[in-house]
């Protein structure tokens, strides 16, 4: 079976072809798949309630439903992202290092309602969630915006309270997190909530406060989401050895770390992490947004994103913006892409939900990613489910049909298009 998208004509079955083609074989069978998802915000659910109420049940269907796109592995922010409708955290009382005034009432009006909206749709969700910046009160400067956490004993322990009573409050919710990571993106001062965080720094956190704190809480702590080796004037401290590598040399971390998530320039350490560590899990945590145009051409740039990760390691990949809406921009002007663009409250299905569905459709959690061999290998990201299943996701960049052979059978690739081939 084969399942092809194009410009053109999106999500269609496609044909076996006669004849010889390019000929791909399947390799080794490497690390196991956790699974697919997106990240949830409060400008996502602000656009989904644009649309008319059977259009947003639909479209939560196609992602969560285990038959439909599958979103099994999805992401929150703890506190405000850059995509609320303004920055907040979830105790902003000065000096209350008992977290009496924790209160996660905000969360209730719009992000946990569409969470919850995946859950009860997906049987065997899994969430995974991250600061974007901690109570002002906790940093050397009080601004969510750039700043540094000031590291104080008494406040490495109440922050370590903020995450606790996060993970309690969230659960008592019915919201089945999995994973923490300390800090979103801590290479880098940002215009949007954000706090810098060293490599050191994160150790001494996770080590001395934060894992203790969370044993018992049914979570593990995955180190991150790291953003480097950054490239940019936003840099700081941002070698591969600054960061997990630090992290991991530090005893007391380590017992506590078991595994890495990365994001953008973080796709530059994944060879590091894994010739280094084999043992940790490396996920995937925030597909690059693009600039809001939502184009065919960034959809295959993901694709080439998508193959990376996996061929390096990643157990899995988690889109961004779930939905926006109009111009698609965030609270600080900056348009991105998502899956759903809400326009004059209608829904836009966009490329990168195709590219999405192409993988999470298919490929089951508990699947092995596996080495796909031959000279159009560089355009192929395969799988082998736990039932023995084959899936390979094959683009085609050209502007010509290609004739892919896999295992004796010959499949049509449309030109320019993303196809996925299925062999029992």
């Amino acid at each position: 079976m084969i399942i092809s998208t194009t410009k053109e004509n999106r999500w269609q079955n496609g044909k076996e072809a006669k004849g010889k083609g390019i000929e791909l074989s399947f390799g080794k069978r490497e690390q196991k798949i956790r699974g697919f998802g997106t990240c949830f915000s409060e400008l996502g659910a602000v656009a989904l309630n644009k649309l008319d109420p059977k259009e947003k049940e639909r479209f939560l269907d196609e992602l969560f439903d285990s038959d439909k796109c599958n979103f099994n592995y999805c992401r929150t922010p703890i506190g405000a992202s850059d995509f609320s409708l303004d920055f907040y955290s979830y105790n902003e009382c000065d000096g209350d290092y008992e977290m009496k005034n924790f209160s996660i009432e905000r969360d209730k009006k719009l992000l946990l309602p569409l969470i919850l909206e995946g859950v009860k749709r997906q049987s065997d969700m899994q969430m995974f969630a991250s600061p974007w910046c901690p109570p002002l009160w906790l940093k050397t400067k009080h601004t969510y915006s750039n700043g540094v956490f000031n590291p104080t004993p008494e406040n490495y322990r109440a922050y370590a309270l903020y995450f606790k009573k996060y993970v309690e409050a969230y659960h008592e919710n019915g919201v089945p997190l999995v994973h923490i990571h300390p800090q979103n993106e801590p290479c880098s001062n940002q215009v949007f909530p954000s706090c810098i965080w060293t490599g050191e720094k994160m150790a001494d956190f996770i080590g001395g406060y934060l894992g203790p704190a969370l044993e018992g809480c049914g979570v593990d702590i995955f180190f991150g989401t790291i953003n480097g080796p950054e490239g940019d004037h936003r840099r700081f401290y941002t070698r591969y050895h600054n960061y997990l590598g630090y992290a991991m040399q530090d005893e007391k971390a380590r017992k506590y770390i078991k595994g890495v998530g990365y994001q953008w320039a973080g796709k530059y350490a994944l060879d590091q992490t894994r010739d280094d560590y084999p043992e940790l899990e490396i996920i995937q945590t925030e597909s690059e947004c693009g600039g809001g145009e939502n184009s065919w051409e960034h959809m295959m740039y993901i694709f080439e994103l998508m193959r990376q990760y996996f061929r390096h390691g990643a157990s899995a990949y988690v889109y961004w913006n779930i939905a926006l809406e109009g111009d698609s921009s965030s609270t600080w002007g900056w348009c991105q892409n998502s899956l759903m663009h809400v326009v004059n409250g209608k829904p836009n299905y966009t490329p990168e939900f195709y590219l999405m569905k192409h993988f999470s459709h298919f490929v089951k959690r508990g699947a092995r990613y596996v080495l796909i061999n031959g000279e159009f290998s560089s355009m192929c990201v395969g799988f082998e489910n736990p039932n023995g299943e084959k899936i390979v996701v094959v683009a085609n960049p050209y502007k010509t049909e290609k004739i892919i052979e896999l295992e004796g059978k010959s499949y049509t690739s449309p030109a320019d298009s993303i196809n996925t081939i299925v062999i029992d």
